[in-house]
């Protein structure tokens, strides 16, 4: 797996938990807390295996699970680790649980974590319950202005709409809430109902309303940049990384990486690689890989996919005669727009639609 090729992102994935939510399709478990020294040892072994000394990463994000349920002594060591690959380091993010102790944020943010990204869904107690989120409207008010005193400068919080639970007044208040705390980013998630999770199959959990959804979205238009389909505030860099196609490193039971290695006649491999999903699996082998090989098609795709549902765009060199046609019609019904032979969409809500468009 070692290249020369220097990977822009790092992504760390922790997949403990306190309590695993309703709709949680995430790899994360709530009863392998005595596996944390094992993992530290397991993610040490795949970084030094699978990172060159001349890597400088321009990002790092550290995703679970939830990262806050691990000390700040594994943060310590982590961050030893990777000390020489991250001396540049533009952005670096954790995820927390909005029951963080103030004590626990200071040491973190004395470690040169600077962005940090608290899951809080809803200020509404009923909505938490309902999600099978383990922490109060009151935890999750103290843990971002607890963030801000601790020095954070850029903090996001976490919204989910769409809930069976959701009307115009409980959302508004949520977006009351979260507008007067000291926040730079909303990321709002649509809930979806997902395969191995509680509530699979139950669609009764989710509410169909794409009024109120648009409604919501505005409100915080308003108030914050939408540059992604769920994205809005302050860009995150790390993610708007892995909508550009930047290459970046996955660590950990259940991450993902991807990597461009340039082969003969100046053509490229692209492909993703996944760990292993099960923690008991890394633990005991966490050099090992399923490999997604990209063809041409499938980059073009993604980049379209991508593009149109940020403010990435994409460029229309990459498209054929026909797609080239397509898009035209979609840019004459102002569905999207062109500046400088790059594609951007008028809409990222209808990114889905517009991809499948162009390409069908």
């Amino acid at each position: 797996m070692k290249s020369k090729n220097t990977n822009k992102l790092l992504y760390i994935h922790i997949p403990f938990c306190d309590s695993k939510c309703n709709y949680c399709a995430f790899n994360s478990y709530t009863n392998i807390n005595h596996l944390k020294k094992e993992y530290f040892n397991a993610i040490k072994k795949q970084y030094l295996h699978d990172t060159d000394s001349n890597i400088q990463f321009e990002t790092v994000f550290i995703g679970g699970g939830t990262p806050s349920t691990m000390p700040v002594n594994f943060y310590e060591n982590l961050f030893t680790l990777i000390e020489e690959n991250i001396k540049n380091a533009k952005e670096i993010t954790i995820e927390a649980n909005p029951n963080v102790t103030y004590e626990w944020l200071k040491e973190i943010k004395n470690l040169g974590i600077n962005r940090i990204s608290f899951g809080v869904q809803s200020f509404n107690e009923k909505k938490l319950k309902f999600l099978n989120r383990n922490h109060s409207p009151t935890q999750a008010i103290k843990s971002i202005e607890n963030a801000k005193k601790t020095g954070f400068e850029n903090i996001n919080l976490d919204l989910i709409y769409a809930t069976a639970l959701d009307n115009k007044k409980l959302l508004e208040n949520d977006l009351k809430i979260a507008f007067n705390l000291p926040i730079t980013h909303i990321s709002a998630y649509s809930l979806t109902i997902e395969e191995g999770t509680k509530w699979e199959g139950d669609y009764s959990k989710r509410k169909e309303d794409e009024i109120l959804e648009i409604w919501f979205i505005d409100k915080i238009k308003e108030r914050f940049f939408h540059y992604e389909i769920s994205n809005f505030g302050k860009i995150c860099l790390h993610n708007l990384g892995y909508w550009e196609g930047k290459e970046y490193t996955g660590l950990g039971a259940g991450a993902v990486g991807f990597k461009k290695l340039k082969i003969k006649n100046g053509k490229w491999k692209i492909f993703r690689y996944y760990t292993q999903n099960s923690v008991y699996e890394y633990l005991k082998n966490p050099t090992k890989y399923n490999y997604e090989y990209l063809s041409d098609e499938d980059i073009k795709k993604e980049k379209i996919f991508l593009g149109l549902r940020s403010i990435v765009g994409f460029d229309e060199k990459i498209l054929n005669i026909k797609e080239k046609e397509r898009t035209e019609t979609l840019i004459n019904e102002k569905k999207l727009y062109k500046k400088e032979n790059k594609i951007y969409s008028n809409d990222f809500l209808l990114a889905d639609a517009l991809t499948k468009f162009i390409i069908s």
